[in-house]
C-alpha cells in the first residue's frame, strides 16, 4: 500500500506531509521531494460552503465550486486552491481528495448551528459551519472523554465542545472570523459596530482587509500576531493583547462546558496551545471553577503529547500535537477505498 501526500495550506503556513499506510509521517519541503510510491493527494480545505460537507474527489468542476466559496475563508481557501492547482499540475495522474475542516462539525445540533436570522437569510446558507475539524477529530481520538473541550490555538483559533466523539458546538461560525481572537482576525465583534464602520469610515474592501489582516493580537498590540513576540515585548499593548486573548479563550471554554453539561477533559493544541506554557497557565487559572487544576511544573516542561493537570484535578488537561495530516490521509484512503 502506497503513501498519501497531505497538502495543508493554512492561514499562516503551507505544510506538506507524506503519510504511510501505518500512519507514520514525513514532512516535505516541496512537492518535488515527494516519493514515487504516492497513491493519492489529500488536500485540507477549510471551507466547502453548503455544498461540500464530506471528502470529495477533486476534478475541474469541484475546483470551480471551491473557487466560488473562496470569499467565505479567503485566508485559507485562497492558498488551498493555489496548492490544489499546483499539485494537480505536478501529479496529473493521481487522485486528489478534498478533505474539509467543517466535516467534523456536521453533527452540531440546530440549536447551536442556527443564527437568529430570518428564514430567507438562513436559506442562503447562513449558519454555523465550524472549522479546525481535522484537528478536533484527532484530539477527540487521542483524548477520549465523554465531555471534551478542544482549544485549537494557532494562527487561527477555535474552541469546540465534543460529546462522546461528536462535535456539539464550536466558536467559529459561518466563516473563520467568528469566535475568540486570533493572530490577525478579531473573533466575534458586534455586527452593529461593523455596520457603523461601513456607513461612516470604511469601504467594504477596507473592512474586509482590517478583519482578515489587521485585527486580533496584531491589532490589539500594534506589534505582531505572534504570541512569542508579544510575550517577549512585555509592553502595555502586548500585555493587553494577551490578556484579552486569555480571557476570551477561557470564557469560550466555559460556554462549551454549558454545551456539554460539564467538563471531563481539556485539550490545548496547535502552535500556541502546544508551545506557550504561560498562556496555558493563564487560561487554566480562570477555569478552576470547572475543576481544572494545572500542575505548574508539568506545564512548564510539557512537550506534546503530555498531561499537565494534577492528579487531583477533576478535569484532565492535555497538551497535544495537532495531526491534521493523519486525519486527512485517513479520509482520503476511505474515500478511495485504498
Amino acid at each position: 500500500m502506497g503513501s498519501i501526500l497531505v497538502v495543508n495550506a493554512g492561514s499562516a503556513s503551507l505544510k506538506l506531509s507524506v503519510v504511510a499506510a501505518e500512519e507514520s509521517a514525513t514532512k516535505l519541503d516541496s512537492l518535488a521531494a515527494a516519493p514515487e510510491d504516492l497513491e493519492a493527494i489529500a488536500h485540507r480545505v477549510v471551507h466547502g460552503g453548503p455544498r461540500f460537507r464530506e471528502p470529495v474527489l477533486i476534478d475541474d468542476a469541484v475546483e470551480l465550486e471551491l473557487a466560488a466559496v473562496t470569499e467565505l475563508a479567503p485566508l485559507h481557501n485562497t492558498p488551498a486552491l493555489a496548492a490544489i492547482r499546483e499539485a494537480r499540475r505536478v501529479f496529473p495522474d493521481l487522485p486528489h481528495v478534498g478533505v474539509f475542516d467543517s466535516t467534523f462539525h456536521a453533527t452540531i445540533p440546530a440549536e447551536a448551528s442556527t443564527y437568529a436570522l430570518p428564514s430567507q437569510l438562513r436559506e442562503w446558507g447562513i449558519r454555523r459551519y465550524g472549522f479546525h475539524g481535522l484537528s478536533v477529530e484527532w484530539a477527540s481520538e487521542q483524548v477520549p472523554a465523554s465531555r471534551l473541550v478542544v482549544c485549537h490555538l494557532g494562527g487561527g483559533c477555535s474552541v469546540t465542545a465534543v460529546r462522546d466523539g461528536r462535535s456539539v458546538d464550536t466558536t467559529m461560525g459561518f466563516t473563520p472570523l467568528e469566535g475568540v481572537p486570533m493572530a490577525t482576525r478579531p473573533g466575534s465583534v458586534d455586527p452593529g459596530a461593523l455596520v457603523y464602520l461601513l456607513r461612516h469610515h470604511l469601504t467594504l474592501d477596507a473592512l474586509d482587509h482590517v478583519l482578515e489582516h489587521e485585527s486580533g493580537l496584531a491589532g490589539l498590540s500594534g506589534l505582531s500576531g505572534d504570541v512569542r513576540e508579544l510575550e517577549r515585548a512585555d509592553g502595555p499593548s502586548a500585555r493587553l493583547a494577551l490578556e484579552v486573548f486569555v480571557y476570551r479563550v477561557a470564557t469560550a471554554v466555559g460556554a462549551m462546558g454549558v454545551a456539554l453539561g460539564g467538563l471531563d477533559a481539556l485539550v490545548l493544541t496547535a502552535g500556541i496551545g502546544e508551545n506557550s506554557a504561560s498562556l496555558r497557565q493563564a487560561i487554566c487559572d480562570r477555569l478552576g471553577f470547572l475543576g481544572v487544576e494545572l500542575d505548574p511544573a508539568a506545564n512548564a516542561s510539557a512537550r506534546p503529547d503530555a498531561t499537565i493537570s494534577t492528579s487531583d484535578s477533576t478535569v484532565r488537561v492535555v497538551v497535544l500535537e495537532a495531526r491534521e495530516d493523519l486525519v486527512a490521509a485517513r479520509a482520503a484512503r476511505q474515500l478511495l477505498a485504498l
